[in-house]
């Protein structure tokens, strides 16, 4: 009885040593895995690329869609961002970037609502303080309003804690005006990197870019009503986002003509919303 007593002791300690062993061995593999985890997600965080890139586009001929260009491309999708849409379905996505009031908009939110068109304002720091009016026009009228950076700045020139002061600050004054959440954000000048993108996605944005857009811009350059409506017809494409300059004085008098005309070609104007990939 003795000897099978002894047996079982020594029977029991042998379980319990590779038990031990065994749990020993479990604890080692969960460290190694959770440090590998870490490194993984170090690794992939150092290796976006700060390179500034500009926003282009090779124009499609006979209303085919543009080429964005196979970089660009990525960094958009992967951080689930928007530049074209859908290529069979005729859907035009309406935005408008709008860093000053220069007299137009009211007019272009009259077509708009006459029209029965959604449309995407994106907007500055400088904005808020001077067309509060207007903006909430905006909203009242079912438009959404896009972040543009308090500043205007390049985001690829600035840390990550000088982007968030931009677009941080800026969402802040629109929910604290107008109790609204801010959601798509439009990199100034077109410039941004992967990492910029990768990180105004942390800040629960998503980046809109344009498959779209002509020299609308420049106040010494209005007066050309003619070229802009042959820029915006010729260039007409499934799934387009359209950026328009709401600042431009030839946009606000074309823009009725032209929403009619992009009617009766058979495309049907959407919100970004509603966007389909």
């Amino acid at each position: 009885m003795r000897n099978f007593c002894s047996w079982c002791n020594d029977a029991i300690l042998k379980i319990i040593v590779v038990i031990a062993l065994l749990m020993f061995v479990l604890f080692v593999i969960f460290v190694a895995g959770i440090s590998n985890n870490f490194q993984t997600v170090v690794t992939n965080s150092e290796a976006l690329s700060t390179k500034k890139i500009q926003w282009g586009i090779k124009r499609g001929k006979n209303h085919e869609q543009p080429d964005l260009g196979a970089e660009n491309i990525r960094i958009i999708n992967e951080f689930n961002g928007m530049a074209m849409g859908n290529a069979e379905s005729k859907k035009i996505y309406l935005t408008f970037d709008l860093g000053y009031e220069a007299g137009y908009t009211e007019k272009i939110l009259d077509v708009l609502k006459e029209n029965k068109v959604p449309a995407t304002f994106f907007i500055t720091g400088q904005y808020v303080k001077t067309s509060g009016d207007i903006i909430k026009r905006m909203i009242d009228e079912g438009h959404i309003v896009g972040n543009h950076t308090k500043n205007h700045k390049s985001m690829p020139e600035c840390s990550n804690e000088v982007i968030k002061e931009e677009v941080m600050s800026l969402h802040k004054d629109l929910y604290e005006q107008f109790n609204y959440e801010m959601k798509y954000i439009r990199p100034p000048k077109g410039e941004y990197s992967e990492a910029s993108v990768a990180y105004t996605n942390t800040l629960g944005y998503t980046t809109v870019m344009w498959s779209f857009a002509y020299d609308d811009w420049e106040e010494d350059k209005q007066g050309r009503e003619d070229y802009g409506k042959k820029k915006i017809l010729d260039n007409l494409h499934s799934g387009e986002i359209m950026l328009l300059h709401a600042t431009s004085k030839d946009n606000c008098n074309i823009l009725d003509e032209m929403i009619k005309e992009i009617k009766n070609q058979g495309y049907e104007f959407k919100s970004i919303d509603e966007f389909e990939r």
